[in-house]
Order: C-alpha cells, then sequence, then structure tokens
C-alpha cells in the first residue's frame, strides 16, 4: 500500500451536523425573535461553517479552506464572549477551547499568509535573485509542515471532538429560553455599544506612533465590533440593518488595513530569523523582503486612523 493510500485511509471520516445531533436545516431566528434565539442560530451557521471546512483543512490543499475554518471560529467565540448569559453556564468552558482551537488553526494559517505573500514578492525580483528566494520559502514551508501535523493531531483529539459536540449543545434551543427580552431592546447581545467603547478606548490611548502590539490590538478589538454587529444585523429591522451594514463594512476594511500591517510586521521578524545560517545569496534576498514589509507597514499605519474615523461615523449613526 502506497503512502498516499495509507494516508487516505488513516483520516478521520468528517463530523457531520447530524452526529453531532444538529437538524437538517439551520436554525434560523425572526428579528422578533428573543436575543437568545439570534445568539443559537449564529452559533448553528458557523458550527456547519467550521464543518464544511474541516477536511479540506486536513488535506492542506487550498488554503482558503482552514483560512475559513479559522473564521468559524472566531466568530463563535466573539459570540460567546458577548452573549455567554443568554445561552448557558457552559458558554465560557466553550469560548475557552475555542481560543485553543484558534491557536491551532492560526499557527498554519500564519505561514499560509507568509508564505503566499513571499512568493509573490520574490516572483517581482530579478531572475537572478529568486532561487535564493525559493530556498529562503523552503524554510518556512517545512515549518508549516510541522505545524500542520500538530493542526492534524488537535483535529483528531477527544478534545475538538468534545469542543464539537458542546457548541452543538448551546446552539440547540432550549425548553424554555434564558432571557425572553426582544432583541432590538438594549443590553442584549445585539449590541455594539461595547465593543465600540472598547475600540475607541484603545484608539484613545495610543501615542502618537504606537508599537506594533498595540495596533495588533487594535485589529482584535475592531474583529470584535464587526462580528457583534453582524450579530446585531440579524435582529435587526431594515433600516437599522441598513446602518449596521455600513458599520460592518468599515469595520471590514479597518481589520484589512492593520491586517496588512500585521502581516508585514510578522514577515519581516520571520524572515530577519532565518538569517542566522543564510548563505550571502539568501541574506541579500532577505534584505530585499524586508525592507519591501516596512514599506508596507508604513503605508498601513499612515491609513488606519482615516479608516477608524469611517467607523466613528458609522457607530454615531447606528446609535
Amino acid at each position: 500500500m502506497t503512502s498516499e493510500a495509507t494516508s487516505r485511509r488513516r483520516t478521520p471520516e468528517p463530523t457531520t451536523p447530524a452526529a453531532l445531533g444538529l437538524p437538517a436545516e439551520p436554525a434560523k431566528a425572526d428579528p422578533e425573535a428573543p436575543a437568545a434565539a439570534h445568539v443559537r442560530a449564529k452559533l448553528d451557521h458557523e458550527l456547519r461553517e467550521l464543518l464544511s471546512r474541516e477536511p479540506g483543512t486536513r488535506a492542506g490543499a487550498d488554503p482558503e479552506e482552514l483560512h475559513q475554518m479559522r473564521v468559524a471560529q472566531r466568530r463563535m467565540r466573539s459570540v460567546l464572549k458577548s452573549s455567554s448569559a443568554l445561552v448557558g453556564a457552559t458558554a465560557e468552558p466553550v469560548r475557552a477551547d475555542l481560543g485553543w482551537l484558534g491557536q491551532v488553526l492560526g499557527e498554519v494559517r500564519d505561514y499560509d499568509v507568509l508564505i503566499g505573500h513571499l512568493r509573490e514578492v520574490i516572483a517581482g525580483f530579478d531572475v537572478r535573485d529568486q532561487a535564493a528566494g525559493r530556498r529562503l520559502v523552503s524554510r518556512f514551508v517545512s515549518e508549516r509542515t510541522t505545524a500542520r501535523r500538530r493542526l492534524n493531531r488537535a483535529l483528531s483529539s477527544p478534545r475538538y471532538a468534545t469542543l464539537l459536540q458542546s457548541i452543538a449543545q448551546l446552539s440547540r434551543t432550549a425548553e424554555h429560553e434564558i432571557d425572553e427580552t426582544p432583541s432590538e431592546k438594549p443590553g442584549l447581545a445585539a449590541d455594539v455599544r461595547k465593543p465600540y467603547r472598547k475600540l475607541a478606548r484603545a484608539v484613545a490611548a495610543l501615542p502618537p506612533n504606537p508599537p506594533d502590539d498595540d495596533l495588533h490590538a487594535l485589529r482584535i478589538h475592531g474583529k470584535k465590533l464587526r462580528y457583534t454587529a453582524e450579530l446585531a444585523r440579524s435582529a435587526a429591522k431594515k433600516k437599522q440593518a441598513a446602518k449596521l451594514s455600513e458599520l460592518i463594512k468599515a469595520t471590514r476594511k479597518f481589520q484589512t488595513v492593520l491586517g496588512d500591517h500585521q502581516d508585514a510586521v510578522f514577515a519581516a521578524e520571520k524572515v530577519r530569523g532565518a538569517l542566522a545560517n543564510a548563505d550571502a545569496e539568501m541574506g541579500f534576498v532577505a534584505g530585499r523582503i524586508v525592507e519591501h514589509e516596512l514599506a508596507k507597514r508604513a503605508e498601513a499605519r499612515a491609513t488606519w486612523l482615516g479608516v477608524w474615523h469611517r467607523i466613528e461615523k458609522a457607530e454615531h449613526a447606528v446609535s
């Protein structure tokens, strides 16, 4: 038996929604439904998305599969952070395990982004420099392979299987809702004010030339605001939903700009770290890459504040 056939034989069967006791059709919540119903419907939707991306993530042929699996994980974690009281006491342990899953997914995702980006950058170099660039990238490919093994072990672990069952349990409608307050009233999961205030305070606390880590933290705050706004939109009436859509667009742009910044910082750091055993040709190419990434970082730093003002405007319209 070939190693490829052995690998196929050993690959676990993907978990299906039916295996987790989910109904055939995704859960839906009417705009007038209690807030808890919207939270459960969101968990149901994102759990199905995560399951659909699991086989592709295990295979590793298309990085987009892992990316979308990670997005589903992040959305569920964000929903549980803002709305855990609506779905029961087990929400917090589930959120913690989603954080663990995010770490193992994120390690491989970071390498996927790095390798894809570096290959694009190197393709623009002189032909005589591209061979050294490919040798540099091959180091990161090897590191990604190791990280992917860790990921696949995690996806085959009892901890992951238990996590899926726990999310499915949270997504099911209880015999009686924990909270029956109509979702359009303040103080519920659909409220975007809390994550917005956290983001606004973080922006206000920044010095004129913020450290890289502080800008990365802003991106995380912006992501939480976006996911909360998406949940709010599911329970909003038409006019309010349109305003929330503008806020979502602004936060998505905010994520993109600060994501480009973080990717540049990460790439420059990883390339610098690979120089210890580099030859002269590889060192020359690495220097060019770092210079390129620093220019990309500077561009993002010149842009992000203007995007933040778009978020301010959109949130004030929602409020």
